[in-house]
């Protein structure tokens, strides 16, 4: 799928609670697609299919592990909405139990592909991006490694090779 054309592309990433996983791959992404003067092309954002943490922070080590390599992390958790899926092209999220729910309430007639993050990446590794909340500090820079390469995945299928990074 090639954007040769100057539509900007909206991406929203989805976990469950929106302060882990889902704002740490909103965060890398923004950060490859701006480090790539490819800001303007995206909309980028993130939410979860729970209602758990809404208005909250990013977990400190989501913050933790993202500052250390250099990207900067900001989001206020929100629950995805029905009109989600009408203004993004992408929901892309971390494991099945997220697939399962938002194909459940994804709107008949949408055309938002709803599909796991982790197929962009590297192999069988990336395939889900596992909850690190209840783990220590290891699950987040494994999640972090995992959504740097599934960026870079993304940005390929969507036509932008060239993208790359370095942290």
């Amino acid at each position: 799928m090639s954007h040769g054309d100057n539509k900007q592309i909206s991406v929203l990433f989805v976990c469950l609670g929106n302060i882990c996983r889902s704002p740490m791959a909103e965060a890398v992404f923004r950060h490859i697609v701006k480090k790539n003067r490819l800001g303007d092309r995206f909309v980028i954002d993130s939410a979860g299919t729970a209602a758990y943490h809404v208005n909250q922070k990013p977990d400190s080590r989501s913050v933790l592990t993202c500052t250390q390599r250099g990207v900067s992390i900001s989001h206020r958790a929100r629950q995805v909405q029905k009109a989600d899926f009408d203004q993004f092209d992408y929901i892309l999220c971390m494991d099945e139990d997220n697939l399962e729910d938002l194909l459940a309430t994804k709107p008949k007639g949408s055309d938002a592909r709803v599909e796991l993050f982790g197929t962009f990446g590297s192999g069988a590794e990336d395939r889900i991006i596992k909850d690190p909340y209840y783990g220590g500090g290891k699950g987040f820079v494994t999640n972090f490694e995992q959504v740097t390469r599934c960026s870079l995945g993304l940005l390929r299928v969507l036509g932008f090779g060239n993208a790359a990074i370095e942290f």
